[in-house]
């Protein structure tokens, strides 16, 4: 029977960023796929990829599984091994995202992020690289730690290191310690989480929950883009 919470989870996300989806669809492939799509996120400035629900979709999937009384979806001998080969793939999976972010931001420089059309014009928008900035300035280099948890920055915090020339060994010692924080603490309070009765009997729910989470400063970030806009216009046509 269908439950009330899968009804929503279309609604909210298309499948193609549904963090439930992506894992079963994937199948057998499912960790790797997972890893792929946060080295994209990481590195590639996919930035609306959903790389918090996913990792904390996959923890999750270590103790539970599709439905109710059946094993873990994700397997890798027993539980800690499982759980250590999904936090080591992933946390592998992130720096070296961040590693290619940073040589693009060093080799391709601001050329990269110049204004244009359609849909490159979109990923490669120069706000969110002057967003990063500001995060930068606030910060200083933890930034690279912090970043990890804000959507947007993180995935352009690299690149705008590397556009910086910030020195590759300060660079690799802080963007190591915010990929170990991020996987473990998203994985882990997933596997954990995915022990609670509650959740594993409303376990869509708890999904659901997720991709809300994850959506609402993407949400945020583009109703912001969207008032500004009309403002830049409006002074450029008073000059």
């Amino acid at each position: 029977m269908t439950s009330v919470a899968s009804l929503f989870t279309p609604l909210l996300l298309p499948s193609w960023l549904d963090p439930q989806h992506i894992i079963q669809a994937a199948g057998a492939s499912a960790l790797w796929v997972v890893a792929l799509i946060v080295f994209a996120e990481c590195g590639l400035a996919i930035f609306f990829m959903p790389g918090d629900s996913l990792l904390f979709a996959i923890g999750m999937f270590t103790a539970v599984g599709v439905t109710a009384g059946s094993g873990p979806l994700i397997q890798y001998g027993d539980r800690f091994t499982t759980v250590l080969v999904v936090n080591v793939v992933l946390l592998v999976a992130a720096v070296a995202g961040n590693v290619v972010g940073y040589w693009i931001g060093h080799k391709l420089g601001p050329a990269l992020f110049r204004p244009r059309q359609g849909l490159a014009g979109r990923i490669l928008n120069p706000a969110y690289v002057d967003k990063t900035d500001q995060f930068f300035a606030k910060h200083g280099s933890s930034t690279l730690i912090l970043a990890r948890f804000v959507p947007v920055v993180r995935t352009f915090v690299t690149m705008v290191a590397g556009i910086g020339r910030m020195d590759f060994r300060k660079f690799i010692s802080y963007t190591a310690i915010g990929g170990v924080a991020w996987v473990l603490i998203a994985v882990q309070a997933g596997h954990f989480l995915g022990q609670v009765s509650f959740i594993r009997d409303n376990f869509e729910l708890a999904l659901i929950l997720i991709v809300v989470i994850s959506v609402i400063p993407m949400a945020v970030e583009w109703l912001r883009a969207r008032r500004v806009q009309p403002v830049s216009s409006e002074t450029g046509q008073t000059r």
